[in-house]
């Protein structure tokens, strides 16, 4: 979920910080300048881990600031393919699940779970504005009508603010810059809403994956068989 990635840089310190211990000063303008920013097919930058190395600073005309160039450690944050994560249910719609990451404070929104990767049989229940599963339907139900007939009390919901476990398929990096209006033999052409830089696509298709309540009692039972083996 979490790793190093070594980056170069040629980062400037200002005179009123020259009283900093250089590594220090160097350190806090790294992070202000690679903190919470995504870096194409590198991921998410957390914060500096360590400087590896640093050259002589070196002023440039005119400016009066110290000038180092560095190689260094930075800790990112990029889920590796099939890594199964926790994450809290941000929205849905009938297009897919948004989620957020757990971790912390929860800093990182753009994880999604498209209707494919739900649990089957599913559908979107536009009242309560959530997916649900129907885990032991009797009879098999393939189409959203039939699924949308079942008895409230049969539908497991993925409802908005539930832990829910995920299991990344894939990540996407967007560089959708902004720009003026297109067009198009005089006519504008509508603009695409902008995506986020860096977007992670998750599935809860398989046990043990989906809302963490669905299988607590199921664990607390094979914690204590195991505990009476034991």
């Amino acid at each position: 979920m979490f790793n190093l990635a070594i980056l170069k840089d040629t980062v400037g310190v200002h005179p009123s910080n020259f009283g900093v211990p250089p590594e220090a000063a160097i350190i806090s303008e790294l992070n202000k300048k690679y903190a919470n920013r995504v870096l194409h097919d590198v991921g998410l930058c957390m914060c500096v881990f360590d400087i590896t190395q640093a050259g002589e600073g070196k002023v440039r005309y005119g400016d009066g600031i110290l000038y180092y160039k560095v190689i260094f450690r930075m800790v990112t944050f990029r889920p590796f393919t099939s890594e199964v994560i926790l994450a809290k249910v941000k929205s849905s719609d009938a297009e897919s699940v948004r989620c957020k990451s757990s971790l912390s404070i929860g800093f990182f929104d753009d994880i999604y779970v498209p209707a494919i990767y739900l649990p089957q049989p599913s559908a979107f229940d536009s009242n309560e504005r959530a997916f649900f599963w129907v885990a032991n339907a009797e009879t098999e139900l393939t189409t959203s009508t039939e699924l949308l007939d079942t008895d409230l009390a049969s539908r497991m919901y993925i409802d908005t603010g539930e832990v829910v476990r995920v299991r990344v398929e894939n990540d996407e990096f967007h560089d959708d810059e902004p720009g003026p209006p297109q067009m198009t033999e005089g006519i504008q052409v509508k603009k695409e809403p902008r995506r986020a830089p860096y977007q992670i696509i998750c599935s809860m298709a398989e046990s043990g994956l989906g809302n963490v309540s669905w299988w607590t009692s199921g664990e607390e039972v094979d914690e204590d068989a195991a505990m009476e083996e034991g």
